[in-house]
């Protein structure tokens, strides 16, 4: 469970979130307009971003776990794969997220290097391991970054906007994906593809004027999407059934 006490966080002198209290007990889908603060949430969770306030996992505060700790416990998968060596492989990357469980000057083990093969396997991308990543389409750069989350282990994932930049068919895979993986993790899902939140099928916390709201659910009918996004609907399907 993920609880937050009166967390607040903002950039350049400007409140993004303030007293945000939540009880995270599961799933969640976190939606709201462009700016609102989606990300910024995801990333206090996470601690890559400095905040005010208290985040609590299984009741313990994270600003006293170690990067290791925390490492071991949540994965982060950005919107957008952003790489620091223009020749890594899909191999090496997602061996990447073993490196939490490698000893210090030691290689990676055959333990991890067996549990980066599976996670290659599970997501059926194992004949793209050679590939450099940054030769790979979007939807194939999306897989990887999946593959080095699962590769983590780590208890809780955390989605950032992960069908923004695929076609309707990588979108597809992606949201299977994103949904099967619910039987083994915690997904939290940020996402403005209200198709993909439905599919997903999670509790929403919806974002805005600074603050939160839970809805466990009846989020996805018309009469409250109008009022909360201010456009018309008509019966939201989620598309990727």
């Amino acid at each position: 469970m993920i609880e937050l006490k009166s967390l607040a966080c903002g950039f350049d002198g400007k409140v993004i979130l303030q007293n945000i209290n939540l009880n995270i007990k599961n799933h969640l889908s976190i939606l709201g307009a462009n700016g609102s603060g989606k990300s910024t949430l995801a990333k206090a969770i996470c601690s890559l971003i400095e905040f005010d306030g208290e985040v609590f996992i299984d009741s313990t505060n994270t600003k006293e776990l170690s990067l290791i700790d925390k490492a071991k416990t949540l994965s982060y998968i950005p919107a957008k794969l952003e790489i620091f060596d223009s020749f890594i492989t899909v191999e090496e990357f997602v061996l990447l997220g073993r490196f939490p469980y490698k000893k210090n000057y030691f290689d990676y083990s055959e333990k991890d290097r067996k549990i980066a093969s599976n996670t290659l396997e599970f997501l059926k991308i194992s004949h793209l391991k050679e590939n450099i990543v940054s030769s790979l389409s979007s939807g194939e750069q999306q897989l990887v970054l999946i593959a080095q989350a699962l590769s983590q282990q780590s208890k809780i994932i955390i989605f950032d906007e992960p069908t923004a930049n695929l076609d309707p068919h990588n979108s597809k895979i992606i949201a299977e994906h994103i949904k099967g993986l619910k039987e083994y993790h915690q997904i939290i899902l940020i996402t403005h593809d209200l198709h993909l939140a439905s599919y997903v099928n999670n509790p929403v916390v919806f974002i805005k004027d600074k603050t939160t709201t839970l809805y466990e659910n009846n989020f996805f009918n018309d009469d409250n999407l109008e009022e909360l996004y201010d456009v018309k609907f008509n019966s939201l399907v989620a598309q990727y059934d």
